[in-house]
C-alpha cells in the first residue's frame, strides 16, 4: 500500500507492534501444540498462556484465575452480560441498565436479552459532551438490577465515565448488582484495571492496543464470574470452551505490557498531536467543531463534527486524497450507518457529519499538518464554503 496515506483510525484498530509479532511467531511455527494436550509440546502451549494471563493480570490489576480469554471485546461484553443474567436472573432479578452510548457490544446484546431472557432494559442518557452522570446510573439502579453496564470511554467520541464513582453509588444503592465496564478502547490511553474501576466484569481487546486480532479478554472478579456461554472442553476454568488461541494470547500479553509501559510519555504526545489537528482544522473552517471537546476524552481521539455534511461521503472523499479515517464505529461490518452516540448527545446524524481521527504511536507532526490540510479541503468542498478564519 501507498506509503504516503495516513493511518488515523487507531480506535478501530492498530498495526501489531513487532514486538508482539515476534512473540506470536514460534508458537504459529514451532510450538504449535494444544494446550489441553498432555505431551511435552501441549505443556509448551499450556506454560505460555498460563505465562501471558500472568502478565496481562499484572498489568490489569487482577489475579491471573480472574483472566477470561474470549475472542475480542465484543464476546467479552456479550459474556459479560449474558452470563450474568443466566446465572443470577432469577436470583437477583432480570433488569438491566446500561449508557445511552454504550458499543454496540453492549447495546445490542441488551436488547437481545430483553427479547430471549425476559429482562427488562433502562438507558440512561448522557450530556452533549457524552458525560453520563454517575447519579443517574444510581438512581435508575432498582432492587431487581442484575448488571449496570458502563464503558470507561465511548468509542465514537472519546468521551471518559466516571466509572468508579458510579460503582460506588450502584453498590450504595443494591449491593448485589454487578457492574461492568467497557475498557476496549481505555487499555494503554488512561490508566485501567480491575481493582483500579473497582467493577466486577471488565472488558478489554488485544488489536486496540497494537496487538493481534480475533483475541481479548473478559476480567471477571473471583466469586463474579458469569455462567459460560460457549460450552464445550471446558477451557478457561470452564467460563469459555474452545482451544485457546497461544500464538494471540501470547501477542496480547506482550502488547499490554508495551502500551501501558509506554503510557505516560506516548499519551501526552499523541492529546498534543490531537490539539494541534483540531486548531488547524477547526481555524480553518467556520462548519467544524468538536464533539466532546469541553469533557474529558481519550487523549488520541478527535472526533469532528460537520454541519450541513454526509458523514459517509467526507469519509470516502478524504479516503481517496489519502487520509484513513472513520466515522464513528468500525465494529458495524464496514457500513457507515447513523450513529446512535451522536443522536444521543442530541445531534441528527442526517444533518452533521461525524469525521473521527483517532491516532497513534506512529502517528508524526508532519502527517497531522498533511492530514488536517486534506480534511479543510475536502470539508471546505462539501460544505461549500471557502476556507476562512471563523466568524
Amino acid at each position: 500500500m501507498d506509503q504516503e496515506r495516513i493511518y488515523l483510525d487507531h480506535a478501530a484498530t492498530t498495526p501489531p507492534a513487532e514486538e508482539v509479532i515476534e512473540a506470536m511467531l514460534p508458537f504459529l511455527r514451532e510450538e504449535w501444540g494444544n494446550p489441553s494436550s498432555p505431551h511435552a509440546r501441549g505443556r509448551n502451549a499450556r506454560t505460555a498462556v498460563d505465562d501471558a494471563r500472568d502478565r496481562i493480570a499484572a498489568v490489569l490489576g487482577c489475579a491471573a484465575r480472574e483472566v477470561i480469554f474470549t475472542a475480542g471485546g465484543t464476546e467479552a461484553d456479550n459474556l459479560a452480560l449474558r452470563g450474568a443474567v443466566a446465572r443470577w436472573g432469577d436470583e437477583r432479578g432480570r433488569h438491566l441498565v446500561v449508557s445511552a452510548i454504550e458499543h454496540e457490544g453492549v447495546l445490542a446484546t441488551a436488547h437481545a436479552l430483553v427479547d430471549q431472557a425476559g429482562c427488562e432494559l433502562t438507558e440512561v442518557g448522557c450530556d452533549s459532551q457524552g458525560r453520563v452522570d454517575p447519579a443517574a446510573v444510581a438512581a435508575a439502579v432498582r432492587d431487581d438490577t442484575v448488571l449496570v453496564s458502563l464503558m470507561v470511554a465511548n468509542n465514537e467520541i472519546g468521551t471518559q465515565q466516571e466509572v468508579s464513582t458510579a460503582t460506588r453509588l450502584v453498590r450504595e444503592r443494591n449491593p448485589h448488582t454487578l457492574v461492568h465496564s467497557d475498557a476496549v478502547q481505555a487499555l494503554g490511553r488512561i490508566p485501567v484495571g480491575l481493582d483500579r474501576l473497582g467493577v466486577d466484569l471488565l472488558s478489554v481487546s488485544a488489536h486496540k492496543c497494537y496487538g493481534p486480532k480475533g483475541i481479548g479478554a473478559l476480567l471477571a472478579r473471583w466469586g463474579a464470574h458469569p455462567r459460560a456461554q460457549v460450552e464445550g472442553g471446558g477451557q478457561e476454568r470452564g467460563r469459555r470452551s474452545g482451544t485457546e488461541n497461544v500464538a494471540a494470547i501470547a501477542g496480547f500479553a506482550v502488547a499490554a505490557e508495551l502500551v501501558v509501559c509506554e503510557q505516560a510519555a506516548e499519551m501526552p504526545r499523541q492529546a498534543a498531536l490531537r490539539d494541534a489537528l483540531e486548531a488547524l482544522v477547526i481555524g480553518a473552517l467556520a462548519a467544524v467543531r468538536v464533539a466532546s471537546g469541553s469533557a474529558a476524552r481519550l487523549p488520541n481521539v478527535s472526533a469532528m463534527l460537520v454541519d450541513g455534511a454526509s458523514t459517509e461521503a467526507l469519509i470516502a472523499a478524504l479516503d481517496i486524497a489519502g487520509v484513513e479515517v472513520s466515522g464513528g464505529s468500525a465494529c458495524a461490518s464496514g457500513a457507515v450507518r447513523d450513529s446512535h452516540v451522536l443522536r444521543a448527545i442530541g445531534e441528527d446524524p442526517r444533518a452533521t457529519a461525524l469525521i473521527r481521527c483517532s491516532l497513534g504511536r506512529g502517528t508524526t507532526q508532519e502527517e497531522v499538518r498533511r492530514a488536517a490540510a486534506s480534511i479543510v479541503a475536502v470539508v471546505g468542498r462539501a460544505v461549500r464554503a471557502p476556507a476562512g478564519a471563523r466568524p
